[in-house]
């Protein structure tokens, strides 16, 4: 008989072994042998003080554990056929020898022509599976291992090859080779590398990175990644380089990667993406618009003026660097342009009194160096100077660069901004650079927001002369202002940026939105070349009915939740803003500081808890004032303006987000216990329909869209929302009715009219498993303990 100290002792022991068994990587370990099943376990069966009756649970027995020390990729393109090259290290953190089996997921549309693997730096045989080849594995280790992760390449081919042993303790160098050509879509080359089962490592990876090198007979434009932050160089317009590096992180995405070749004057491509299956009536986009490097007779005659702060708070250092700043826009002055230069403080000091031609600059450098910093802060009149010298005719861009608040003359925010408005034409674009914490931010960002242009915050201790230089290397050659858009057939709405900015060469604008309607579509671009109106038209442009990418939509709530952030903060609390704040960050799965609803709120699944978290938040925000100076200030008005305008889709901000929130497809999820649900699951007026884990429903459920399959890949417990019905993923064994399971969608329209025959959506949920199941190598160690202890004491 057990006396309990010691039974306690003996299923602490037992659940602290149960750890993860496989490596999930791009590349996978699989270790032999494989790990028998998890076996029932009763407590005792006499009386045990404390204990009132026996209880059956179930144990896993140990699992050994590798650690992935580095994971570096190098990819070479040439001319659309792509060598990737990958360089992994696996450390065996167990007192076992370990042997195995390793895969590697293909990319979906890749068409492997050659590969090669070499382990311990010994050239190995392998094996490339078909795709049926590599489901029947990917099928049996989901069986074995209780953990679904594979699912997500249920439809992909794969690379199998034997690892020889692994002594503990030992790092074992895994490098594989293998060339593909790469498909074009919409004028789009894209690369894709299976960097997501990355997500269900045991250990966070010490280090990972990604270099593509491109090279291309035609010239490249548009250089763009929807997954990943990225560093793009580029030495002449026939090449590229762009980079992702990150530390002590679990990549829950597959990196992708787009870039276009030439086009005759500016390159458009466009990437569409449509889910009607998920209850979205219309779909999303993706526009590139991408100018040459080399812009030629197109390049556009411009007015610069340098607005420079010379107050006493200004004085040392920080002068010298706006000095600096205010002499590196001079020197790089294009032959055509002209420029005017306005020192301020408590009184005015232009260089002249109007704008000057390029070749007089060397005579305005050395008036900069007289300057010196002393005073108080005239904004009001600083902008109406520069205002007045604005002259018709070409694009003005003024550079307003100040480290404080206005306190000479008029003080009031919306007296400037209303008297700046009036005095500026619309050729003007206003760039405010705010420098130090002791900045109006509400007054730089509606400057900039009025006046097409941006703000860009220099924090204590950073180089104001770099991020001067920086910004003005990318506006150096506008060829295109004034931007409109017209899609033709295709209704194109709530785009962001709402404002199109100038064009300039060598860079690329992002838009991202929503359209109504399907098909070919004729895309025209018009604006203004010197004073000259221009157009571009692109026909052919393909808007989806179904299919495409879907981290498109993710990436467009992303920037509307910015967008309406900043409206928030410039302009005051309404209804209508939170409440669309609320509904995006929920559906989406966009969690940061001002959007962690999903993390702080359990109940944010249901309409009723959404409408009360809008009022508990719009009650706070209209209580609160708004803090417009200071660190706190400036760090939300930089973050804001990121979501507004970004790139990809940023992970979550706050720490513990990361294991709460997951995105699968364009579907997110929260985890709630050991559940993840489908953001779009109503958990007050829906109910499911279960599947059992493992079983042949489960499977075919998994094949019926790649959507699916990366929602079940979470984990064992899933309820993710399939064309209507909900699907409820239960422990295996558990007894359930037969599911009605769709049979898989290829890709392409779906008529609303004729769907498939679905499950009722009436039928309860099944109740939550009496006993524990096996540990999931997506369950924490500590959650694992404590869901053990919690089915013993439950009765």
């Amino acid at each position: 008989m057990l006396r309990r100290p010691a039974y306690l002792g003996l299923l602490t022991v037992l659940f602290l072994l149960a750890l993860p068994s496989v490596v999930h990587a791009d590349g996978i370990i699989i270790p032999d042998p494989p790990p028998p099943d998890c076996l029932p376990f009763m407590t005792p069966s006499e009386p045990v003080p404390g204990w009132l009756t026996p209880v059956p649970i179930t144990i896993c027995p140990p699992r050994p554990e590798l650690a992935i020390v580095y994971h570096r990729v190098t990819v070479t393109i040439q001319d659309q056929v792509a060598v990737t090259r990958v360089d992994q290290a696996f450390r065996n953190d167990s007192g076992a020898t370990l042997e195995g089996m390793y895969v590697f997921p293909l990319p979906l549309e890749s068409s492997v022509t050659r590969f090669s693997l070499w382990v311990g730096g010994e050239k190995v045989e392998g094996k490339v599976l078909t795709a049926e080849e590599a489901r029947a594995i990917y099928e049996d280790i989901v069986r074995r291992q209780r953990d679904p992760a594979l699912l997500e390449y249920i439809d992909r081919g794969a690379v199998q090859a034997r690892i020889f042993p692994i002594a503990p303790g030992e790092t074992r160098q895994i490098q594989l080779e293998y060339t593909q050509t790469l498909p074009m879509s919409n004028g789009l080359v894209h690369y894709r590398y299976p960097l997501n089962t990355e997500k269900f490592s045991s250990q966070p990876l010490e280090q990972v990175s990604i270099t593509v090198e491109a090279r291309s007979t035609q010239a490249l434009r548009a250089i763009y990644s929807p997954s990943h932050p990225i560093s793009v160089s580029r030495d002449g317009e026939h090449n590229f380089r762009a980079g992702y590096e990150a530390s002590g992180v679990r990549p829950d995405t597959d990196f992708d990667l787009y870039y276009s070749t030439a086009q005759n004057g500016i390159g458009l491509n466009l990437m569409t993406f449509h889910d009607p299956t998920g209850g979205e009536t219309d779909g999303f986009f993706l526009m590139l618009v991408s100018p040459g490097l080399e812009t030629g007779d197109s390049r556009v005659a411009k007015d610069v003026i340098f607005v420079l702060d010379r107050s006493g708070s200004m004085h040392g250092e920080k002068f010298d660097q706006a000095q600096q700043a205010a002499r590196y826009v001079l020197e790089h002055l294009n032959a055509e342009d002209r420029f005017g230069l306005i020192a301020f403080s408590t009184g005015m000091e232009p260089f002249a009194g109007e704008l000057l031609p390029a070749s007089r600059r060397s005579e305005a450098e050395r008036w900069i160096t007289t300057l010196s910093a002393e005073g108080s802060t005239d904004i009001h009149r600083a902008l109406l100077e520069a205002a007045a010298m604005v002259r018709p005719g070409r694009p003005t861009y003024l550079i307003f660069l100040t480290d404080g608040l206005p306190t000479e003359g008029v003080i009031n925010r919306e007296q400037i901004l209303e008297a700046f408005a009036s005095a500026a034409p619309s050729s003007v674009r206003l760039f405010a650079f705010g420098v130090g914490y002791d900045v109006d931010t509400v007054l730089l960002d509606s400057l900039a927001q009025a006046h097409h242009g941006a703000t860009t915050y220099v924090a204590p201790g950073e180089s104001i002369d770099e991020a001067v230089s920086a910004f003005y290397a990318r506006i150096t050659s506008p060829v295109l202002t004034d931007l409109q858009l017209d899609f033709g057939s295709i209704t194109a709405y709530d785009y962001y940026p709402q404002e199109l900015p100038d064009l300039f060469g060598g860079s690329q604008l992002v838009v991202a939105g929503r359209y109504r309607g399907s098909g070919s579509s004729i895309i025209t671009l018009s604006g203004r070349v010197n004073n000259e109106s221009r157009s571009f038209s692109y026909p052919g442009q393909s808007f989806s009915a179904s299919g495409g990418l879907s981290a498109l939509s993710r990436l467009w709530a992303t920037r509307k939740i910015g967008h309406l952030l900043n409206e928030i903060r410039l302009h005051g609390a309404e209804r209508e803003l939170v409440e669309a704040v609320v509904a995006l960050s929920v559906r989406y799965g966009i969690v940061t500081p001002y959007t962690s609803y999903l993390v702080t709120e359990p109940e944010a699944l249901s309409a009723d808890s959404r409408q009360q978290i809008t009022d508990q938040a719009l009650r706070e925000l209209q209580a609160m004032p708004t803090q417009v100076a200071g660190a706190p200030a400036v760090q939300k008005a930089q973050e804001q303006s990121q979501l507004a305008g970004a790139q990809s889709v940023p992970a979550p901000s706050l720490p513990e987000a990361q294991d709460v929130v997951r995105s699968a497809g364009s579907h997110s999820f929260v985890r709630r216990g050991e559940v993840w649900i489908d953001t779009t699951f109503d958990v007050g007026g829906m109910q499911t329909t279960p599947v059992a884990f493992g079983s042949a429903d489960y499977f075919k459920l998994a094949g019926v869209s790649p959507e699916v399959g990366a929602a079940l890949a979470l984990g064992p417990r899933v309820i993710v929302v399939w064309q209507g019905v909900a699907y409820e993923i239960v422990a295996e064994g558990e007894p359930v009715a037969a599911a009605d399971v769709p049979e898989p969608i290829e890709p392409g329209p779906v008529d609303p009219s004729d769907p498939p025959v679905l499950p009722d959506p009436a039928q309860p949920g099944p109740a939550a498993p009496a006993s524990f199941p096996c540990a999931s190598a997506l369950l924490p160690l500590g959650m694992v303990a404590a869901l053990g202890m919690a089915n013993l004491r439950k009765r």
